[in-house]
């Protein structure tokens, strides 16, 4: 979905309306990630393949270059919402970061990851086998929190698509400390809507250039990747 397509605005430039104009999917329900993780798993076992990556590789070094300008400390407790099949944590820790943790509500996906992880030699990165919408209390204090493609996914789902925004704000809020940062891509929302989503307890910073397109006359992107900090909230969270 374009970044610059789908907001409608008045003179002043002020958003009249946040359209969702995409339509529920079964992406949006944990048996498809459930039979593809599986899927994957076992064609990572029969010849070593890692399976899809999200919006490419990409899209994974563009964060890392990020990163790598703010000079985040190696130690930042960091946290890879919906890790899938854990290749960005391997990415994460092969520049050196040393705290990870990655969940996922697929028990395949967790799974895959870890042989992926095991394969590269890469050991000490925390695994859960967790949805985030329905996080235990102590999922606190992250420095980080990294979002690829799940936000996305789980707002796809065709039964409760304002109750899961709702839920998936208020569990970021809990789960990243103030003065934290939350890195996002997606292609679903545009980057008004994605402001608009993430207007409490989140301060924007900035937008990671992505290819461009024209398309009947308009330029837009096909992926928006925005980093907001954590900033104290006036909703309870």
């Amino acid at each position: 979905m374009d970044s610059n397509f789908g907001v409608d605005m008045d003179n002043s430039g002020q958003d009249v309306q946040l359209q969702e104009d995409f339509a529920p999917s079964q992406l949006g329900t944990k048996q498809y990630w459930d039979d593809a993780y599986q899927r994957e798993l076992e064609t990572f076992r029969d010849i070593g393949d890692v399976g899809e990556i999200w919006f490419g590789e990409e899209s994974i070094t563009r964060v890392l270059g990020w990163l790598e300008k703010k000079r985040f400390p190696m130690d930042s407790a960091v946290l890879d919402i919906g890790t899938g099949n854990g290749l960005f944590l391997v990415k994460l820790a092969e520049h050196g970061f040393t705290n990870l943790t990655g969940i996922d509500y697929s028990a395949a996906s967790i799974e895959l990851s870890k042989c992926i992880l095991e394969k590269e030699g890469i050991f000490g990165v925390t695994l859960k086998e967790m949805d985030f919408l329905r996080s235990p209390e102590d999922l606190r204090s992250f420095d980080l929190c990294i979002d690829k493609g799940t936000f996305d996914a789980i707002t796809l789902n065709a039964d409760s698509v304002m109750d899961n925004k709702a839920c998936y704000t208020t569990t970021l809020r809990r789960a990243l400390r103030i003065g934290g940062f939350f890195v996002i891509t997606s292609c679903n929302w545009t980057k008004e809507q994605l402001l608009h989503i993430f207007s409490h307890g989140f301060r924007f910073l900035e937008e990671l250039p992505t290819p461009r397109f024209q398309f009947g006359g308009k330029t837009g992107n096909a992926v928006t990747v925005l980093i907001f900090e954590r900033i104290p909230s006036v909703l309870p969270s």
